[in-house]
Order: C-alpha cells, then structure tokens, then sequence
C-alpha cells in the first residue's frame, strides 16, 4: 500500500523536512507540521462516498368504491397505461397517438396519496401551444398553419416523490489574486486557501416520473409544481381526465432521486463559496438519509401533433402553464440566417480594417 501526500494549496508532493520536522512543499513553500497533516487526513477521510440511499414505500390499496367504473386502457404500440372511466370504449393515445383498449382494472396498482388538480383548462394549453410557436424564426411557416393536431389530453401522470435529508461536506481549492506594480517590476501575488462547506439540507417531494411511456426530460423540463396545493387523492379528481398508471416501482426510481438530491447539495454548497478568483472542487461527498416516499398524481395537458409523417409531441404544465415541445427546423431559413449573419460579420470586419488602415 502507498501513501502520497499532496499540498492542499496546490496540489504538489508534499516532502518531509528532517531539520524543520515540517512537510514542505517545494512548488509553492506551503509548510505544514505533523499533526495539521493528520488532522486534514482526518477530516478528507469523512469525505469518503457513503452506501446508497435505501428508499421503501408501502402504499394504500385501491378500495372497491374508489375504482367502480374506472379501468385502465393500455397502449398496444408504446404501453402506456392509462386510467379513465368505462364509459370511454376507445380513445387516442396521448404519449404517441395511437388507440388504447381496456384490458384490465387497477391490479397490482397502488392508490395515490396525493393529487395536484389541474388549474387550467384546454383552451389554455391551445393559447400556450400558438404562443410557443411565435417568435421561432427558424420554425416552417407551413408547420404553423398544416400540422394537424390530433390530440389533447388532459393527463395525471403518475410521479414519486421523495423526501430526504442530505448530509455534505465539501472542500475546494481557491486563490485570490493581488497585482501591483512599482517603478522596476509588475507583481502578482497569488493566495491559496483550503475551504471546507459542511451541512445538511432538507428536500420535500423530490419528483420522479413514474412511467415508462413518458418522457423523463419533458416531465423535469415541466418543473417545478408548487408542491403547497397537493390534496388528498380523491377520485372524484379523475373526472374528465386520464390518469396513467405507475409502471416503474419506487425503488426503480430511487436511483434518479438519490442523483438529483447529490447534484442540487453540492450546486447550494458551491453558492456558498465567494470572494476568490477560482474555486476548484477537491472532494465532496452527500450522505442522503431517507425520510419517505409518496405515490403522487401531477397534471399536464398532452398534445400530439403531425407534420410530413413526423410526430411531435408537447406537454404543458396543467398548474403552472409551463410549455415545453421541439419543433422542426426549417432548413433554408437557417441557410438564409447563416449567410445573414456571415455577410454582416464580414461588412463589420472590413469596416474596422479599412479604419485602421486610414489611421496608419
């Protein structure tokens, strides 16, 4: 087994100093005594990456009451699952458009714990798609006008949400930089400092997505939902709306919740670090403990669109508003605002070489 000992300051070997009994650095004349060397030993020891997170959830069965006239239609091309009454014998899929049949009731599904009921209604997700095409001067004007919209869903897609406590110790490697100058020489005096950031934050109703026929990205793209107007799941809330079905447990998801929980820690411990020239990580580590997990029913309003035999599909936040969806490009329009561009960039560089040559 070997042992290295690096400068904290800049990263060189650190050597042992028989006359001073000191650790030396010779790159940058950092001095250190034995027990300072251990103490830090110590303390990057606690940065050390800890097991996973264990997430369980055990959730409530769907009563009788609860799911009389209401099943699940199954989408024969994508599977999504989706929850509507009975009475809708056929129906488009909102996730790729193509029909969904009944195929079975609410078995091996898990009644939600909670519910965000929509705030906004179709018209709004029609007014949001219009306003999402204005302004994209690299849109086709036929795609505006031809595309046909095949569908709008008004959908409850099913999400976990997480809570946890997030323990992290970080340390990071700054300078600040000092320039003076006198009548011989320039100066520049660079300062190095060891910081170190250690706390825990709390996170509440961290979303994961739930299902395999959605789009995680879109779904995170839509965030965040003000989590203060969930209700107790009701589901009276379903009326008029399709609800899909969790097909990714909660363990599943786990994973995905554990890595946004780390990445926001170590994003808020970072702010936290100012007044230097550079800040450079060293080590970090996220200790997330678990506090609890809860099956969630979120709104967005789906809507399918067709152009030239391609498909495009948005979502909007059925609480917020927010309205995510790509869109085609036009080629010849980007051709066009290349060589826009291009020619104003070359006019601007000939004016200002044409200036200088007349001043020389």
């Amino acid at each position: 087994m070997q042992q290295e000992y690096k400068c904290p300051n800049c990263g060189a070997p650190l050597e042992f100093q028989a006359g001073t009994q000191e650790m030396t650095c010779e790159h940058c004349g950092t001095v250190m005594d034995i027990a300072a060397l251990q103490c830090m030993d110590e303390e990057t020891a606690a940065f050390q990456e800890p097991d996973a997170a264990q997430w369980e959830y055990e959730g409530a069965q769907w009563e009788d009451a609860d799911t009389q006239g209401m099943s699940v239609y199954t989408c024969n091309s994508c599977g999504g699952e989706i929850v509507g009454d009975e009475t809708m014998g056929a129906a488009t899929c909102p996730f790729c458009g193509s029909p969904v049949v009944l195929t079975s009731k609410f078995s091996g599904a898990l009644r939600p714990d909670i519910v965000i009921p929509f705030k906004l209604d179709r018209a709004k997700a029609l007014d949001s798609l219009q306003n999402h095409y204005a302004k994209k001067k690299l849109l086709p004007r036929e795609f505006k006008d031809r595309n046909h919209l095949e569908e709008v869903k008004g959908v409850y897609v099913p999400f976990w949400l997480f809570s946890a406590d997030a323990n992290g110790r970080f340390e990071y490697r700054a300078t600040r930089i000092r320039r003076w100058s006198d009548a011989r020489f320039h100066y520049t005096e660079t300062s190095f400092f060891r910081v170190i950031r250690g706390g825990t934050l709390g996170f509440d109703a961290v979303p994961v997505d739930g299902s395999k026929s959605i789009d995680n990205t879109m779904m995170e793209s839509l965030e965040p939902f003000n989590m203060s107007e969930t209700q107790e799941f009701q589901p009276a809330y379903l009326a008029g709306f399709c609800a899909n079905k969790y097909d990714v447990e909660a363990q599943e998801c786990a994973p995905r919740a554990n890595e946004r929980i780390k990445n926001t820690t170590a994003g808020e411990f970072r702010k936290t670090v100012q007044g230097y020239h550079s800040v450079q990580p060293v080590n970090g580590s996220v200790n997330v403990r678990c506090e609890g997990v809860r099956y969630a029913l979120l709104p967005v309003w789906m809507l399918g669109s067709t152009w030239q035999g391609k498909s495009f599909t948005f979502s909007m936040n059925g609480q917020t508003g927010k309205f995510v969806g790509d869109l085609p490009l036009d080629k010849k329009a980007r051709t066009s605002w290349f060589f826009k561009i291009f020619g104003i960039t070359a006019a601007a560089l000939l004016a200002i070489t044409q200036v200088v040559i007349f001043f020389l």
